[in-house]
């Protein structure tokens, strides 16, 4: 019996290690099941663009995310918040860091070569999401890097520029894109070239259509008629194509990109994904390499619990749009908004109105945070009679003096849809009761014509003793401008290109 005493001894030791392995593992087993349970809920977010790239918020290991601190400068100057409803922008760069010449531009640092930005509606019945072309020209504001540095804005420039000119980051974009819609955004996710090679090949491959034969030396795409399964180099030879379909240009290339994305989403959201481990540690692993994130959203519980959240919006209801634009009539190969178009559709986003008609109405009591303009009240003095003068051709530079940010960019959305095609946002005014119009010497019909524009009494517009005579007119928006609240169009633009989702039957044509 002694001598079975370190026998058993030994053998109690080995089960306790036993145990202990057993433990371990079935630890192991339950953070997996967590994992795979997360990731399956991330597949309703997937914001895929073209020549940029595809993007997943998908979770993997944090040391695989990089973030950057955005710097966004006073919170008085941005629009306002969109509450329980998520803006996401989207950038996709066309850098070519790292990669060979057969891309093109060999070591170019990249632009905001695709831009999506990303409306998750606060109820999550329905999202949004809007391509803004590269071409458009746009005012560029002032920004400031991730490491301080201060970059000079520009009344005109290509958007795409918004990005990479002179060291500009996305923050940068950020900025543009608030801006020019009056929009608040989020969140920011940034990828290049690599990611749509990575991210169609982890899924096994994303089904496209294409309408007729293509053959596109440019982006090296040779594809027949049909539907083809596409994954790695062809993946991105498609969503980079332009020049042999439609009209050729970006705005021809953007619906294969909503096309490639809503596959992609389907095919993510699809069984044969979500009941893949494999799949979804690939895809986890590829997208959480290739993006670029805000320090907000930069760590995997963050985007774990972003990704849970917008999981519940069904794929029926996102719907793609590109921002309505027109041929620039100074340069043919630029584009520029169409008003009052784009107005609407910023509007209508700014209010959480849904393009797929699920969503419920705000109350008829709650103002929509945009189209200060149109919410300017008369006052007992009479409103001006607007003189015969081309608004086109009268500059106007907007302040904010009312105390609540974001009235700007929707007051400059809404001048040029009145003509104004010259307004433009400028900086924050001292807090004022009242909106008033100043005017240089020499430019009283200009103003007045401003005045009635926006419905002002004759007595708003004052001449600046002191101001250039050439200068531009200064409209400052006071408190007034809050008083009568303004509703979002409930209806999108008659003609407002759109995709849905889950529409298998876009090609390419």
């Amino acid at each position: 019996m002694q001598q079975d005493i370190p026998e058993t001894g030994q053998g109690n030791g080995e089960n306790r290690r036993t145990a202990r392995r057993r433990a371990a593992a079935a630890a192991k087993r339950n953070r997996r099941r967590r994992i795979l349970k997360w990731t399956a809920g991330t597949g309703a977010l997937v914001m895929v663009a073209g020549c940029g790239g595809a993007y997943y918020l998908y979770q993997h290991f944090n040391n695989n995310l990089t973030s950057v601190k955005v710097q966004l400068g006073e919170e008085a100057e941005r629009p306002q918040a969109a509450g329980d409803a998520l803006n996401i922008l989207v950038i996709g760069t066309d850098s070519r860091q790292g990669l060979g010449r057969e891309y093109g531009d060999e070591g170019s640092t990249g632009h905001a070569d695709t831009t999506l930005l990303f409306h998750i509606a606060k109820d999550r019945t329905n999202a949004t999401v809007i391509s803004i072309p590269r071409d458009l020209m746009v005012p560029i504001p002032e920004c400031r890097t991730d490491q301080g540095k201060k970059i000079p804005g520009s009344a005109r420039e290509m958007f795409n520029t918004s990005l990479g000119q002179d060291g500009r980051d996305a923050g940068c974009t950020w900025k543009t894109v608030e801006k020019m819609t009056g929009i608040r955004v989020d969140h920011f996710v940034q990828v290049n070239f690599e990611a749509v090679k990575t991210l169609s090949t982890a899924v096994g491959g994303v089904e496209v259509c294409a309408a007729k034969d293509i053959d596109d030396k440019d982006s090296h795409l040779k594809m027949s008629k049909g539907r083809h399964t596409v994954q790695g180099e062809e993946a991105l030879a498609f969503v980079r194509t332009r020049h042999a379909v439609g009209f050729g240009g970006d705005l021809t290339r953007i619906p294969l990109q909503q096309q490639f994305i809503s596959s992609m989403i389907r095919k993510i959201k699809s069984d044969d994904t979500l009941t893949s481990p494999t799949k979804l540690y690939k895809l986890a692993d590829a997208a959480t390499k290739a993006l670029t994130v805000d320090s907000g959203i930069g760590s995997v519980d963050k985007l774990k619990d972003l990704a849970q959240d917008i999981s519940k919006v069904d794929t029926k209801n996102i719907t793609f749009t590109t921002v309505p634009v027109l041929d620039d009539p100074k340069d043919d190969d630029r584009l520029i908004l169409k008003q009052p178009d784009a107005g609407q559709v910023f509007s209508m986003i700014a209010g959480d109105r849904s393009l797929t008609g699920t969503a419920t109405p705000p109350a008829t009591d709650t103002p929509a945070p945009a189209a200060p303009s149109s919410a300017i009240p008369s006052s007992a003095a009479p409103a001006t009679t607007a003189p015969a003068v081309d608004a086109k051709d009268v500059r106007v530079t907007v302040r904010n003096g009312s105390g609540t940010r974001g009235q700007s960019g929707p007051t400059v959305e809404k001048l040029k849809a009145k003509g104004f095609a010259e307004a433009a946002v400028a900086s924050d005014a001292a807090v004022t009761a009242t909106t008033t119009v100043s005017y240089p010497a020499g430019q009283e019909a200009e103003a007045a014509a401003l005045a009635a524009a926006l419905g002002l009494p004759a007595d708003a517009a004052r001449q600046d003793p002191k101001a250039d005579p050439k200068g531009a007119l200064v409209l400052v928006l006071g408190k007034d401008v809050l008083a009568v609240p303004t509703q979002a169009p409930t209806e999108a633009p008659k003609d407002l290109q759109r995709v849905q989702a889950d529409d298998t039957d876009v090609c390419a044509k």
